[in-house]
């Protein structure tokens, strides 16, 4: 079948829902055997999807979504990257024929069905055209993250059973390079930049791979394509590993395209039929919030993908929403308070009369966004404020188009949420986890409540188990989102998914009468005191750090002992380079400093001579916190200011900036030993 673009269609497109229900039902999937279970283990197993009767598309393959895209998008841009300085870009029709390309290559090279590409690098169209490849030839794709260690890599390649991987450039081909006599299952290694400082082989640059398969018959790759069903494993995300060994997350076909297609739309997400989304890639690729919703939702809905510099997290990603102007964005809450620090000490340099038109604009449009009326008829002053002042704050940022602006991966603050209020940028949450293929649950321009998580996208259920008195219960979902199992762990597949096939989270929510969810804590992080009290820290680690500006981190310790205390780092200076914390403390936390009559400038100074003006204070706001407290028991009774800030590198942040609970408690044994000395 050809379609006028000229690309070979391999595969039937299904024109309507009952046919492509029909041949659902008739593939083989076992879908309406009883005896096929909701989960497994096995990288080649079949799963019962959770078909809800509300939501009955039908469930397609990877390579039939894209086919479906193909036909309404093929020359609309894709991907768009830098090179030498210039932007390229490359149209669905051509990213769909890269893919093949590389399915062929991958298949000469000797990928297995339901063996493993890994892709190890930074967000690129080589990455893109990687995953892609890997699903089409009836692979999975595995990412591994760019900080994770040789053993790391070593651990997760074997897991998934690895036979080819590919990697960003020589730093990262030096970790395989280390391990892979201990891979029975690689085949070969692929570099996608930079050159090969030694030629060895089966190591290929991405130039040679990408012609490595142009014997291959389009009729071999067509039958792989044709067998695939979509109950069985084309991805794998594994959990970061706070907790134990990294867990191998198993998706299938419907998995990715139902949540593709229902979790975008229900965040607002538009078909290029109707406004092509333009969106910027850059958080990690091997976590399944950038996946779904760069990758896999890119396809679903022809958005146009421009990919940031890798130096995008320390301070590179701005410049490329300037050039790049996305419609929507997603960042996780520490992106969003990087921003947040940034304009307060860009703010707290300028002059007098600058610093208070911003407070007045920003309190405009606070005050106006927490009112209860959501009318597009703002008042005049709302107007104003927005012209004069924070369209330019915006247009600085890059957002000047960007219509919808979502957080996701980790709760997000309150001050955070103020700050952007009073920006005019609402933060629209979405909640998942890489067992729900990202975001079960989503807000959106039309779906939106304050300090809620969103309403459970339309085909899926969320509910509350083992309420206590308040209404807070054990948040399980259910739906086309929840996961297949994990890689090879049976008992831990068993214990995250009960008898009647309902996925438990481990975290603690409410839910009000109208749907709306919100995440009050995670079951595994509730401090249970040697009195046997429950005290979810988020609250108070929150609460402190609105009290005191230049606190950065507050993480409280209580697990198991007599009393609460806490750990806190001061806001401080990032390496543009490396991301490590610097002595120095930004300008926010100096002007702090200035204010309660100390002239310290550097973290090291506050620390080692026990600033007395600064601990003071700190005291102070710390007093005020537990002047809130309902019970003695709530309250913080001792802390330590340390001498560094957490960092990804400092290994008390995971990959997305989620806090690592138990790495912290054991880094800090020390101090925190010495808060319960007799």
């Amino acid at each position: 079948m050809t379609e006028s673009n000229g690309i070979r269609l391999s595969s039937p497109f299904f024109r309507n829902l009952s046919e492509a229900q029909k041949n659902w039902k008739n593939s083989g999937t076992g879908q309406e055997d009883s005896s096929v279970p909701l989960w497994t283990t096995s990288a080649d197993g079949l799963v019962k999807l959770r078909i809800d009767p509300t939501c009955l598309q039908a469930p397609i393959t990877v390579h039939q979504m894209f086919q479906e895209s193909l036909e309404k998008y093929g020359s609309l841009n894709a991907m768009v990257s830098k090179k030498d300085g210039e932007w390229e870009k490359i149209t669905f029709a051509e990213y769909y024929n890269y893919s093949r390309k590389a399915a062929k290559s991958f298949l000469k090279l000797g990928l297995e069905r339901f063996h493993s590409v890994a892709i190890l690098g930074f967000n690129s169209t080589e990455w893109f055209i990687s995953a892609v490849g890997a699903v089409f030839a009836g692979g999975i794709v595995t990412g591994i993250y760019t900080t994770s260690s040789p053993e790391v890599c070593h651990y997760i390649a074997q897991d998934c059973r690895a036979n080819i991987i590919v990697v960003e450039n020589q730093k990262q081909l030096d970790k395989i390079t280390q391990i892979q006599n201990c891979l029975p299952h690689l085949k070969a290694i692929v570099m996608y930049r930079g050159p090969l400082a030694e030629k060895h082989p089966n190591l290929y640059t991405m130039d040679e791979f990408m012609e490595l398969g142009n014997e291959v018959q389009d009729g071999e790759l067509d039958a792989l394509i044709e067998s695939q069903k979509p109950n069985q494993c084309c991805v794998l995300i594994y959990t970061s590993g706070t907790t134990g060994k990294p867990k191998g997350v198993m998706l299938n076909h419907d998995n990715i395209t139902w949540t593709s297609a229902h979790a975008s739309r229900a965040g607002d997400m538009q078909p290029a039929e109707i406004q092509q989304e333009t969106i910027v890639s850059y958080l990690p690729l091997s976590h399944i919030a950038a996946q779904i919703y760069d990758l896999w939702t890119g396809i679903k809905w022809g958005e146009q993908v421009y990919f940031a510099e890798p130096d995008a997290l320390k301070g590179g990603l701005v410049g490329t929403l300037k050039e790049a102007l996305p419609t929507s964005h997603m960042g996780v809450p520490r992106v969003w308070e990087k921003i947040m620090e940034k304009i307060k000490d860009v703010s707290s340099q300028s002059g007098f009369v600058k610093k208070k038109i911003l407070s007045w604009a920003m309190s405009v449009s606070l005050e106006q966004n927490l009112s209860a009326s959501y009318s597009d008829l703002k008042p005049f002053r709302m107007r104003l404020a927005d012209s004069l002042v924070l369209a330019k704050i915006r247009q600085a940022l890059g957002f000047s188009r960007c219509e919808k602006h979502f957080c996701g991966a980790a709760p997000l603050s309150t001050e955070a949420l103020h700050f952007f209020l009073g920006l005019n940028i609402p933060l629209y949450e979405a909640y998942g986890m890489s067992e729900t293929t990202g975001p079960h649950c989503m807000s959106s321009p039309y779906v939106y409540r304050r300090y809620s998580c969103g309403k459970a996208v339309p085909g899926c259920k969320v509910k509350l188990m083992n309420k206590d008195d308040d209404g807070n219960g054990e948040i399980c979902f259910w739906g086309r989102t929840v996961f297949m199992g994990y890689l090879n762990m049976e008992d831990k597949t068993r214990e995250a998914i009960d008898e009647d096939g309902w996925l438990h989270s481990g975290d603690l929510g409410k839910m009000d009468s109208d749907g709306f969810l919100y995440v009050t804590g995670r079951i595994k992080e509730i401090l249970i005191t040697a009195g046997g009290e429950n005290i979810p820290p988020v609250p108070l680690e929150d609460a402190v750090k609105r009290e005191l500006p230049l606190v950065s981190n507050a993480m409280l310790i209580g697990d198991q002992k007599k009393f609460l205390s806490m750990l806190l780092t001061l806001k401080c200076a990032v390496d543009p380079e490396t991301s490590e914390p610097m002595d120095s403390l930004t300008q926010e936390a100096r002007e702090f400093c200035q204010k309660v009559g100390s002239k310290a400038t550097q973290v090291s100074e506050v620390v080692r001579t026990r600033d007395p003006a600064v601990y003071r204070a700190i005291q102070d706001g710390i007093d005020r916190v537990n002047g809130q407290a309902a019970a003695n028991v709530q309250r913080i009774q001792k802390w330590a200011v340390l001498q560094k800030d957490f960092s990804i590198s400092g290994g008390e942040f995971g990959p997305t900036m989620k806090l690592k609970r138990q790495t912290v408690v054991e880094k800090y044994k020390d101090e925190i030993d010495s808060f319960y000395k007799k």
